[in-house]
């Protein structure tokens, strides 16, 4: 290979997602070179070794493609002032770096790895800050050291910073032993790029570790798709496929894996199934406890229970229907219940009408639901406080055992009934967290719509807690005459029905029609940002949530927040910006996290705003509405992949929120997701009004499906053998 030896005079083009970049660079004879490759962050003065060869571009000319670089530590004043200006170094800026080496000329870089406490002697640095910038400096060269390591086993830069957070100073032996650990500790770092790794090591296809690597990523997968357990017959035909390798490799480490209990296998009428460990714990585990549950005896109420809803009646000038006076007797009656209905049919109103026999029966009563507005409307609703599932289970408390649930089987919920909101969103493994903490006797009420799209986790708790028939349910069927004035909610049943929504030019539930995608795109940021806030006098972006069936299609998730972000919170001079990968933040965006966060106490679809860009620091601040109010969540540099832009979001992550207004393209586009549940999921969203955009063929196709997820679970089952 060719060896070039220069400084970086000019940064041409550079793509932070991909890390392409093309640069001039200034050699040792003073002869200016166009570089191209795979390269970190650069800034304009750095000194680089770079090996590759020529190529003849055929628009651009002659360009020097790198195979391997390495950086040079800046020898000058002005090297070290660009080097610590470029935004490389948490902390400090150009100004400060300006100051630094005025300060310490030539010794600057020195000063700030071994005796960092001398940098306070300038103004406005503490020693918290000076430590911060030395600790900086010493990560970014340990970085660099790796990605001149991980650049020959073919791993791009943008995981470099993620691997070394993970493992420190051991990042390259953890790679060099097992690269395939990258992909079960290291978010971002699947499967597939753990295996590239491997490869270039030299590892073999049917190493252990590969074969159960694979093994474990594709149960992941499968689960990724709400699924459980997987069907071993066909998942082995399909990871030896994937993998490359034979049936019976695949079948002897799944044997491996079983004894060393990280699978688990059962047959079910005579075909073979897998979990893995956390599935089938917790499924086993839902089904004992909510046995114990139902068949536990309760306390009785030394209440009158007709009387006190006779004052429920009175005071709030409230009827209860029939059914629902059945649910609030059965709330009392028995130690586990489900309560489910649609829109309008008076799910709050009950869960108000327990409140008060319990209240008045001096029990302790606590409230939850799955996400933060969930809780937060919850409380709105009762006048009581209400949590998260996971702040109930005091996930994220101070102290020993910070990053656990907090109550579990030692340490139970101390509550005589505890309610569950919105309960569709629940998935199996947050099920099982939430029973370990409620000990038999206390009461259990689930209220969720089941007709709803089923958790974005795995399992359809509600449904298959109904289908048992073993648990005792209500099913709400009667809209009350208050909520049938609003063409919202009777279309939502129309649509649950398989009937065609009315569709007219006023009330509360419009349909627009657009024949091409491209006009829906060109017409919605108008809509948005001023024709609904115009008619209804409402917050564009705090009030209007605009969903689709899928992310991508130039009427999906992806394309739509692009083109709403330009709409209502376009780039200005004024205004801070922070680019990652293909997501350009600005303060005021709105924003979606996209997996569960424990440490940091959010999860996977909670929706906030960006308050605070730190550009010096590269961290973002981002406000989250919770009960008590907003709650302030920061995140690094590393950490900036888990947010989205939320402007527009996918129907499945809309669940347990309402919204004022709804907006959603329906177009064949969305083709493949076109399904009844998937309609009436997004129409129920709304509380003031919705807007469909697109056809009546397209609309009438998701009506007309009612193809139900099917989802492999046994917890149905299980309850039928066990209760």
């Amino acid at each position: 290979m060719i060896e070039l030896n220069g400084n970086v005079e000019r940064i041409t083009f550079y793509n932070e997602e991909t890390y392409y970049t093309v640069a001039k660079l200034k050699l040792e004879n003073g002869e200016l070179v166009a570089v191209v490759g795979n390269l970190p962050q650069l800034y304009v003065g750095e000194g680089l070794l770079v090996r590759g060869e020529w190529i003849q571009h055929k628009e651009y000319g002659q360009q020097f493609q790198i195979v391997e670089w390495e950086s040079k530590v800046p020898q000058t004043r002005l090297g070290i002032e660009r080097f610590l200006g470029s935004g490389l170094i948490k902390g400090v800026g150009p100004s400060t770096a300006q100051k630094l080496v005025l300060k310490f000329g030539l010794e600057t870089l020195a000063i700030i790895e071994n005796y960092y406490d001398k940098l306070t002697q300038l103004p406005g640095i503490s020693l918290a800050k000076a430590e911060r910038i030395s600790q900086g400096l010493k990560e970014h060269r340990e970085i660099q050291k790796m990605m001149v390591f991980l650049q020959g086993v073919g791993v791009t830069p943008a995981y470099a910073l993620k691997i070394y957070r993970k493992y420190k100073y051991e990042a390259i032996k953890v790679v060099t032993e097992n690269p395939y650990r990258l992909a079960d500790e290291v978010f971002g770092i699947g499967f597939k790029i753990a295996d590239q790794i491997a490869q270039k090591l030299g590892i073999g296809n049917d190493s252990p570790y590969r074969v159960r690597a694979g093994i474990r990523y594709w149960l992941n997968e499968n689960s990724s798709d709400g699924h459980v357990y997987a069907l071993e017959e066909g998942f082995i035909a399909k990871a030896a496929q994937e993998l490359g390798v034979t049936k019976e490799q695949i079948s002897n480490e799944i044997a491996e894996l079983i004894v060393e209990k990280e699978l688990f296998r059962e047959v079910v009428a005579e075909e073979k199934i897998l979990y893995l460990a956390p599935f089938y714990y917790s499924e086993i585990g839902v089904a004992h406890k909510v046995r114990d549950l139902a068949w536990a005896e309760v306390d009785r109420l030394l209440i009158n229970s007709d009387q006190e809803l006779e004052k429920f009646t009175a005071t709030t000038k409230i009827k209860l229907a029939e059914k629902q006076r059945e649910a609030v007797i059965q709330a009392v009656e028995n130690g586990m219940l489900v309560i489910t209905g649609g829109p309008g049919t008076g799910k709050t109103t009950i869960i108000k009408a327990i409140l008060h026999l319990f209240k008045a029966a001096d029990q302790k009563v606590l409230l939850a639901a799955p996400t933060g507005r969930a809780a937060k409307r919850l409380s709105e609703s009762t006048g009581q406080s209400a949590k998260t599932i996971h702040r109930l289970l005091g996930y994220g408390n101070e102290g020993e055992g910070r990053g656990q649930f907090q109550y579990n089987e030692d340490e139970p919920l101390k509550a005589d009934v505890v309610i569950i909101d919105e309960f569709s969103m629940v998935d199996l493994l947050l099920f099982y967290h939430l029973l370990k903490a409620i000990t038999p006797g206390t009461r259990l009420i689930i209220v969720g719509d089941v007709d709803q799209l089923p958790s974005v986790g795995a399992g359809s708790v509600l449904r298959d807690l109904i289908n048992s028939e073993k648990v005792p349910t209500v099913r709400l069927n009667v809209i009350f005459r208050q909520a049938q004035e609003s063409l919202i909610v009777a279309n939502a049943h129309r649509i649950n029905e398989g009937q065609f929504p009315i569709l007219t030019t006023d009330q509360d539930f419009f349909f627009i029609k657009y024949e091409d995608p491209e006009e829906i795109v060109k017409m919605l940021p108008e809509l948005v940002r001023t024709r609904l806030p115009k008619y209804l006098g409402c917050d564009p972006v705090e009030e209007i949530q605009i969903l689709a069936p899928m992310r991508r299609t130039i009427t999906g998730v992806d394309n739509l927040n692009i083109c709403l972000q330009e709409a209502l919170n376009p780039a200005q001079a004024d205004k801070v910006e922070l680019k990652t990968g293909y997501n350009t933040f600005r303060v005021g965006d709105k924003v979606m996290q996209i997996r569960n966060e424990y440490q940091k106490l959010v999860f996977n679809g909670d929706i906030g705003r960006i308050r605070e860009i730190d550009l010096e620091e590269r961290k973002m601040t981002v406000g989250y509405p919770e009960v008590e109010g907003e709650r302030r969540v920061t995140y690094e540099s590393d950490e900036l992949d888990q947010l989205v832009l939320s402007y527009a979001i996918s129907v499945h992550k809309s669940q347990g929120n309402e919204y004022p207004v709804v907006v959603m393209p329906v177009t064949t586009q969305h083709f493949l997701m076109l399904q009844r549940n998937l309609i009436y999921t997004a129409v129920t969203r709304a509380k003031k009004m919705v807007v469909l955009l697109g056809t009546k063929k397209a609309l009438a196709i998701a009506v007309k499906n009612n193809r139900i997820e099917q989802r492999n679970s046994l917890l149905s089952v299980r309850l039928q053998v066990i209760l």
